[in-house]
């Protein structure tokens, strides 16, 4: 097995105050754009090819592969005190080499209390400086939060694809409705757009926490606070989860000849609990 990268990075900057609706503190969510993080996308163009070509493989969701949505997941410990990011190995696979387990307690109704084991993201990946950044920035935006600066953090990095081929096919997230991630009440989502082309749909939707279970066209308007579609790489936002609840619609082929597929890259933070 190769040597699992840590990382010590710089101490944090605070950055720039989000562009887009919402303020993470205040509401319970941000839309952000790269330059509110402090990110150039020309600066790190080769890093984003690098990342961008990961999803090219990525294996169908293996407890769901009529789906069209395909995956990657692993998770990393930070240390706030010495601000080490280390990726935790994945378990032996024979299909996959490693996974690493996931696991939404009772907040996705398509898998109630399921520990999925989803494969593991490359270890190339796991040193590349542009998903470095990304991390170092979403843990910056949740600094003012005590429970997470005095504890080790647990980092889940997620890569999901929803790709189609053919106008008969549908994209589908999990799960399939506003929803939470579940865990502490001091876990966010941050999602970061890494590539979206020739795909109709993907429309994100924030919501009230009561909200959870019903598709948006099931509670009152009043109820959502934000509709939105990212187009742009590195478009993204975040969410305190036990604040509200969050949607993304399914996808389809767009207009122009060829496939469709939607990239996104997710970062979840949340301490790590004490279990002695």
């Amino acid at each position: 097995m190769e040597n699992t990268p840590t990382v010590r990075s710089p101490a944090p900057t605070a950055p720039a105050a989000a562009g887009g609706p919402g303020d993470l503190r205040r509401d319970g969510y941000a839309r952000y754009r790269p330059e509110d993080l402090g990110l150039s996308l020309a600066a790190h163009a080769g890093d984003l090819a690098q990342l961008t070509a990961a999803y090219a493989d990525l294996p169908a969701d293996p407890y769901a592969p009529t789906t069209h949505r395909y995956r990657r997941y692993s998770h990393a410990v930070y240390l706030p005190w010495t601000r080490q990011l280390s990726f935790a190995p994945g378990a032996p696979d024979a299909t996959y080499g490693t996974v690493t387990e996931y696991w939404q307690d009772g907040h996705n109704p398509e898998y109630p209390d399921l520990r999925r084991r989803l494969p593991d993201i490359p270890t190339a990946l796991q040193a590349n400086a542009l998903l470095l950044h990304l991390i170092h920035a979403d843990l910056a935006q949740v600094e003012w939060v005590a429970d997470l600066r005095r504890v080790p953090l647990y980092v889940g990095v997620h890569l999901i694809k929803l790709a189609v081929t053919d106008r008969s096919q549908v994209a589908v997230s999990s799960p399939d409705c506003l929803h939470q991630d579940g865990g502490s009440r001091a876990t966010f989502t941050f999602a970061h757009l890494v590539s979206c082309a020739n795909v109709a749909g993907g429309e994100n939707v924030i919501a009230r926490p009561e909200c959870a279970g019903n598709r948006p066209e099931e509670v009152p308007p009043e109820a959502l606070h934000e509709r939105f579609t990212l187009r742009e790489p590195l478009d993204g936002y975040a969410v305190h989860d036990h604040r509200v609840s969050h949607y993304v619609a399914p996808v389809r082929l767009g207009a122009d000849p060829g496939h469709g597929d939607r990239r996104i890259l997710i970062i979840g933070l949340a301490p790590y609990a004490p279990r002695l």
